[in-house]
């Protein structure tokens, strides 16, 4: 009998896990209560969204099925896009008078910090120094959403929060230039053939016309909203134009956060009417934000830390970058002559790790030598996949500590 209502209930879950709506309907509801639950032991709501995510996910529970990855990324893609534009508008002509410099120096130096540092301590570890590079390139990558979701919760504001937005626009930027400077020298090592020329002018034309892309949608969300006073048609034309931002970035293969950034920065630089634009957003940004971080939970895998190698590397993996971008961003900040609170906490900001890092290391299946080789194709990503497991769960909760100290809260 028991056997039999077992059977049924497992049955019955098989059945609702691969709705979609059912899916997003559990993966919300988990998420408010593991947020509030969060909250009451001084973590970030994020990290809450995350674990409800991974415990629904079909690491645990098996709730939300494996297979509904792909009709959920649409999802993720819109609150990444959203939390892009909330970037960008925080991005004006009289922040980069005052703070660019420094920005620009900080970001290089934590940027090479993250890499050097892993680099070097993968080789150490005995890895092979051109998949120690890639890695180390890919460690360079930062996660915008749980940072700006932080900065949001906590209503933070002042120079701290303008340079971690400056950081954030721009490190990214960086990372994908760095990881296929990278990508082209190792695959001339690794018999790849593939040219560092070609693919380093390609990267940057892929990035020009992500800019040029935001550029004019920026511009077209300043004409259609000047004159827009009812905050319902602010909302649509804003979400309809990010939404086409992002379509079209992915149809064309170029960076949809760099576009989206980019439009919320022409729009805030040329907009008397940015308040109603973002206030119109923030009324649906957070069940995009919980939906959006537990999604991210479905696809952390328990599986990963299983297996010694990858626990070794990919403790190597998160401490080395740790240390490089709370090192880079302390000499950074020192070069730069940066307030002693921007020296002392910006590092711990740039911890939290997702989607541009998994994308960056499922973007070596499309290289011939690690098509070939799927063993240490799966041992990169799983290396990866380990980093983002810690930095999701452990970066929200010191990305709050930093912003709480660094910045002023209302």
């Amino acid at each position: 009998m028991l056997s039999d209502l077992y059977a049924a209930l497992l049955n019955m879950r098989e059945v609702f896990s691969q709705h979609i709506v059912f899916g997003l309907g559990i993966l919300l509801t988990g998420s408010y209560f593991m947020g509030r639950l969060a909250e009451r032991i001084k973590l970030p709501a994020i990290t809450g969204f995350i674990l409800a995510g991974l415990l629904l996910g079909p690491s645990c529970m098996g709730l939300v099925h494996e297979h509904l990855d792909e009709a959920l990324a649409p999802i993720t893609e819109i609150a990444i896009a959203l939390i892009a534009l909330v970037i960008g508008s925080e991005i004006s002509r009289k922040m980069f008078r005052i703070i660019g410099k420094s920005i620009v120096i900080i970001t290089i130096f934590q940027i090479f910090g993250a890499f050097t540092l892993v680099t070097t301590g993968l080789v150490i570890a005995g890895m092979r120094l051109e998949f120690a590079a890639i890695l180390g390139a890919i460690a360079s990558a930062s996660a915008p959403a749980a940072t700006v979701a932080i900065i949001r919760e906590l209503k933070a504001k002042g120079p701290f929060v303008n340079h971690l937005y400056g950081e954030v626009a721009l490190g990214d930027a960086g990372s994908i230039v760095l990881f296929a400077s990278v990508v082209a020298i190792a695959g001339n090592f690794l018999g790849s053939n593939v040219s560092l020329l070609r693919t380093i002018s390609h990267s940057i034309f892929g990035i020009l016309a992500s800019l040029l892309l935001g550029a004019i949608s920026g511009w077209i969300l300043h004409l259609l909203t000047r004159k827009r006073r009812r905050i319902n048609e602010v909302m649509i034309i804003s979400l309809s134009l990010i939404l086409l931002i992002s379509a079209i970035s992915h149809t064309l293969n170029l960076s949809s956060l760099l576009a989206c950034m980019t439009a919320g920065a022409v729009m805030s630089n040329l907009s008397r009417n940015k308040h109603n634009i973002l206030s119109s957003l923030d009324s649906i940004s957070p069940p995009l934000y919980a939906a959006l971080f537990a999604i991210a939970g479905t696809e952390l895998s328990i599986a990963v830390l299983t297996s010694p190698n990858i626990l070794l590397m990919g403790g190597i993996f998160v401490l080395a970058r740790a240390a490089g971008k709370i090192t880079g961003v302390h000499i950074g900040a020192s070069a730069a002559h940066s307030d002693p609170l921007i020296k002392k906490y910006l590092g711990y900001g740039m911890l939290p790790q997702a989607g541009v890092a998994i994308g960056l290391v499922l973007f070596l299946d499309t290289m011939p030598y690690f098509t070939i080789n799927h063993e240490i194709t799966t041992t990169l990503i799983n290396i990866v996949l380990f980093s983002v497991f810690v930095n999701e769960l452990a970066g929200p909760p010191l990305s709050k500590y930093a912003i709480s100290r660094g910045s002023i809260l209302e």
